[in-house]
Order: structure tokens, then C-alpha cells, then sequence
């Protein structure tokens, strides 16, 4: 399978560039994975789509604020690092930093008002960098007031409202990026759900930058994916299993829970409680053994994820739905509009 058969083109226009007022107010494009058949409705008619005993499986990540905007101790020169990972009591990091090459180990800069400080202490096989900072108080507190949003690059404009890049359920502070898929839902939507008879739950995966990297190679086999830090709980593994035993689906609200119970589950389809770290890599051929169903924003070209999302739907049904989607003025990527498969 090559990277270029899951290449299409997209009008610039249709890449969102920011959030609807309202959360709900996203289109929603059905895809049903048997056949192809497709449906165009409102966000909110998921709730006439999920049915009693299913399980709705969502990402409870929280994203740092992690694009700090600083200047070289003593040179002044403008900086910029992107947190990626902590590496010791949050207080040693692993970054992208610019410009790289002029911040050698032993480099210190600053950031705000010297609220926050950061010294280069290492280079990152991978052409980053490892910072430990220091602040005047509580380090989440400074970064909270300090950092920026990391946006996709593919977001031009400025986020005003840093909540609208976090989903309403987002506790578990630790992504670089949205799970966006979540961002069209509401308390009130989810208890709406739940109303039905549909069980709601939760499982946490911080998600790396390297969901925007993109593959390099064209053998897609070939492409190895970035690893990212799980946790699922008995409570979200009990309630999984129970669906599955009594014949209802799983549905993902994104693509990271989808990763994270393929990457768990056993040749039978059991999930247990766990947390870890998992690379792996969906593409068409893939075996799903627990996941029925996803609830996915539109993804870019040549991605791993349209590729996760044919292993799941079809690589001619999922590329016939984004003909359809571009044809009909669907929103595209963080911001835009939504699908659901099922």
C-alpha cells in the first residue's frame, strides 16, 4: 500500500480556521462502513443514531498550553519552545525549540516577565531539545498564563478563547494537541446520551505533535508511528467488556481511544485495566477487536489517520465521503465539521 493512494485534493477554503459559536453546530456526515451509503445531518442527531447499549468511548486528555514565546537571557533573541513530554517532575522537558541550532546547552531564556525561565540542558536525538525551567510559583500556573495553544499548522488564524481547543470533559492535563473529535460535544449532549441508555466513558491518551508529522516514506508499511502515554481504568474496561458481551457496539469518539483499546485488547477482543505507552499503527488489513464504530473530525491527505479511518470504513468508501464532503462544503480538519461511521 502506498501513502499516495489516500492522497486527495482539498480547497484551502474548506480548512477551518476557527471553532463554531456554538459546539453542537457542526455538520455530521454518516458513513455506514457496509456499503458506503451516506448520510448528511446535524451534530446533535447522534443522539438518534446511538442506540441502548452502546458504549461511547471518549478521550479525557486535557492540552497543555505548550508554545512558550521567550527571548535568549542576555541576548535577547526570540524564542519559541513546544513542550512535548516531561522527563522528570515536570520540571525537565522534552521540546521543539527555534531556532535549534542557536540554542546550545547551557543557554538560558525567559519568558514573560521572568515569571517562568527555561535552561537548555541537552539535544534530542530526534533534532529537539531538553529544557528544565524554573518559576517564581506553581509551574502549571505560569504556563497556563505564559503559553500558547499549539495549534496545527495548517491554523492560521489566532485562537482567542484557549477552552475551545479543550473538550468540556478534559481533566488529565498532558496532550500537545485537542482530541477534536470531542470538541463538538456538550455536557448537555452527553447527557442526553446517557439518557438513552447509552454508557458514556473515559479512558486518557496525551497525544504527541507527531499526530502532525507526516509520512515520509511511500511503502506505508514502513512508516513508524510516534509513541504516547495511556491510561485506562477497571471502570472503562468493566463497562467495554460488558457491551461487548451483550451484543451492544463501541463507538470512538476519536481516533485515540481507538488506538488505545486496539493497542490493549487481546486476540479475543478482553480489555483490562492498563496504562503504558502505545505506536501503534492502523492501516487497512487491520483486524479491529473491540472498536464497532468512530466518531472522527475530517482528516489531512497522506495522513496515518484517514488511513486508521479506511482500515476501518474502506479506503474507497472513506475517499468517496470526502468527495462528498468537499462537493457539499463540509468544514475540514481540528475546527471543522465531523463524521461518524458506523
Amino acid at each position: 500500500m502506498r501513502v499516495s493512494d489516500y492522497d486527495f485534493v482539498l480547497p484551502e477554503e474548506l480548512i477551518a480556521q476557527h471553532p463554531l459559536p456554538e459546539r453542537t453546530a457542526s455538520r455530521l456526515l454518516v458513513l455506514h462502513k457496509d456499503g458506503g451509503a451516506l448520510m448528511h445531518r446535524r451534530f446533535p442527531d447522534v443522539r438518534e443514531i446511538l442506540q441502548a447499549g452502546d458504549c461511547l468511548v471518549l478521550n479525557d486528555t486535557r492540552v497543555l498550553p505548550a508554545r512558550l514565546l521567550g527571548r535568549k537571557v542576555g541576548g535577547g533573541a526570540a524564542v519559541e519552545l513546544v513542550l512535548l513530554k516531561p522527563l522528570a517532575n515536570h520540571l525537565t522537558w522534552e521540546v521543539l525549540a527555534r531556532p535549534g541550532k542557536r540554542l546550545s546547552p547551557g543557554t538560558k531564556v525567559q519568558f514573560g516577565s521572568g515569571e517562568l525561565t527555561a535552561e537548555i540542558i541537552a539535544d534530542t536525538e530526534a533534532g529537539g531539545k531538553v529544557v528544565h525551567f524554573a518559576s517564581q510559583g506553581d509551574f502549571y500556573a505560569a504556563l497556563d498564563k505564559l503559553g500558547q495553544m499549539p495549534l496545527p499548522p495548517y491554523i492560521k488564524e489566532q485562537l482567542l478563547d484557549k477552552e475551545r481547543y479543550q473538550t468540556v470533559y478534559s481533566r488529565n492535563l498532558g496532550s500537545a494537541a485537542a482530541p477534536t473529535a470531542g470538541l463538538h460535544f456538550t455536557a448537555e449532549l452527553l447527557d442526553d446520551i446517557r439518557a438513552k441508555g447509552v454508557k458514556v466513558v473515559f479512558l486518557t491518551l496525551h497525544i504527541g505533535l507527531g499526530t502532525f508529522r507526516p509520512v515520509q516514506v511511500e511503502d506505508i508499511a514502513q512508516h513508524t508511528m510516534h509513541s504516547e502515554y495511556f491510561e485506562v481504568t477497571a471502570e472503562t474496561a468493566a463497562a467495554i467488556t460488558q457491551t461487548k458481551q451483550q451484543g451492544g457496539r463501541v463507538i470512538s469518539v476519536g481516533t485515540t481511544p481507538m488506538r488505545t483499546l486496539e493497542s490493549i485488547a487481546t486476540e479475543d477482543g478482553v480489555i483490562a485495566a492498563a496504562t503504558g505507552w502505545t505506536d501503534i499503527f492502523i492501516y487497512p488489513g487491520f483486524k479491529f477487536k473491540v472498536v464497532d464504530g468512530l466518531i472522527t473530525n475530517f482528516h489531512l491527505p497522506k495522513s496515518t489517520l484517514i488511513m486508521l479511518v479506511s482500515a476501518l470504513a474502506g479506503r474507497e468508501n472513506v475517499l468517496n465521503a470526502y468527495q462528498a464532503a468537499i462537493m457539499q462544503r463540509y468544514r475540514f480538519f481540528s475546527f471543522g465539521d465531523a463524521m461518524l461511521i458506523i
